[in-house]
């Protein structure tokens, strides 16, 4: 495959991170042709052994996770502790084009491993740097995850629910994934003003700032007191009642979305039966506003939609080209043939039996697609790494006799006893 056809071929990316956020980084570069080098300890990504948690097999063969986020990687151990282990990432980090990592600073520094100490050493390098709360201010060196830096802190799980109610199910990922994108371009855009200049530089993103920024519109709003609904609130209170979601006959649950409702309100009232209602001066959504009718006209809709299932709602509101969409179980998804269609699966044979895998939502129209591709297992690659940058086979030995690197073979006993599986 060619440059042409794989963009960032010749590109060179150093992962050091555990969880969902930086490798969805650098998985993204490695689905368009960059080396991936995934650096870990002994103990290996946590994300190697959550499975059980996540409601799925927790096997070292069957990790659909782990493969999401880290595949076309290879995989090394060092002993980041070890002076050798240090060294050995120095080496790395001299054809290395740009590094990212989740470490918080203060451990960073510790290692000499922070963008202060790097910068001198390796000028054209592009440091990524993704924490949960930022690098400055009073709690930055707070531990972060996207459940509490990016859903709870930033307002997100504060008003995505009914009033009465209590917070929804959080979902795992979603701000890792979102935050892990954030970096990726911010990545990019570092790794083209080096290839201009010559010169690297610093990209910081925090799970924080990418739930605030991803809230922008209504977060700007809420300092306008006295207008609208403050959140959390019931759906009944929706300000805008066509952008809201509606229960079926059949007890399905249908979003509408038609935020310039005066121009949607004709069109869409004789559809729910409502012919009687088009011309009605109060039902316009400066009068809902003002007047505070948004319970009354959404107890409308609410008796309309009541009357029809969620089939037939799809036929009448395709039909009508109006912007809805049934509220989709994961494993309605999973059979969604528009999904399949824009590729956003893939089956892979594991050792139970094809899966659907979940592929990255950019395609560029040149570029190569790349069949998925399992991730590393723990160590699978530190030899061949290692002679990649000159040590020769003594010095291997040596290395992997004072455990300042491991491999596979010497993890593997332990990784599957402690995933259960059998070899």
């Amino acid at each position: 495959m060619s440059q042409e056809t794989r963009p960032l071929e010749g590109i060179k990316v150093v992962e050091m991170s555990t969880f969902i956020a930086v490798p969805a980084t650098a998985r993204f570069f490695a689905e368009f042709g960059a080396e991936v080098v995934k650096i870990e300890p002994t103990s290996g990504d946590l994300v190697r052994f959550n499975g059980v948690s996540e409601g799925r097999l927790g096997s070292a063969y069957e990790n659909t996770t782990f493969d999401l986020e880290n595949a076309h990687k290879r995989g090394i151990i060092l002993n980041l502790k070890d002076p050798e282990g240090i060294e050995a990432l120095f080496k790395l980090l001299e054809t290395t084009d740009i590094f990212v990592t989740n470490w918080r600073p203060q451990a960073l520094e510790k290692l000499g491993l922070g963008y202060e100490s790097l910068k001198d050493r390796f000028p054209k390098l592009v440091y990524g740097s993704l924490t949960g709360y930022g690098e400055v201010g009073p709690d930055k060196d707070l531990p972060g995850y996207d459940f509490t830096s990016f859903w709870g802190r930033s307002g997100l799980l504060g008003s995505l629910y009914q009033s009465d109610s209590s917070p929804d199910n959080l979902i795992p990922g979603i701000g890792d994934h979102t935050a892990g994108l954030n970096l990726a371009a911010g990545c990019m855009v570092a790794l083209y003003k080096a290839k201009l200049t010559g010169k690297g530089d610093k990209v910081a993103v925090n799970l924080l700032h990418s739930a605030i920024f991803a809230q922008g519109i209504y977060i700007q709003a809420a300092q306008y007191k006295g207008m609208g609904h403050s959140y959390p609130m019931l759906r009944t209170e929706a300000d805008n009642p066509f952008n809201n979601s509606y229960k079926s006959a059949d007890g399905r649950f249908i979003q509408i979305s038609m935020p310039p409702f005066d121009q949607f309100y004709p069109k869409f009232m004789p559809l729910i039966g409502r012919e009687d209602l088009v011309g009605e001066e109060k039902y316009k959504i400066n009068n809902i506003m003002q007047q505070g009718l948004n319970s009354e006209f959404i107890a409308v809709l609410d008796a309309a939609f009541a009357k029809k299932t969620a089939a037939e709602w799809t036929k009448i509101l395709t039909e009508a080209d109006i912007p809805f969409a049934v509220a989709a179980t994961w494993e309605e998804v999973l059979e969604d043939p528009q999904a399949w269609a824009i590729g956003a699966f893939e089956k892979v044979d594991y050792p139970s039996g094809p899966r659907t895998m979940v592929r990255q939502p950019i395609e560029i129209a040149g570029a190569d697609k790349l069949p998925y591709a399992k991730a590393p297992q723990l160590g699978e690659h530190t030899e061949e790494v290692l002679r990649e940058l000159g040590y020769g086979g003594e010095k291997i030995r040596d290395l992997h006799g004072r455990q300042v690197i491991s491999t596979w073979d010497d993890v593997k006993g332990k990784v599957l006893a402690q995933s259960g599986d059998k070899e």
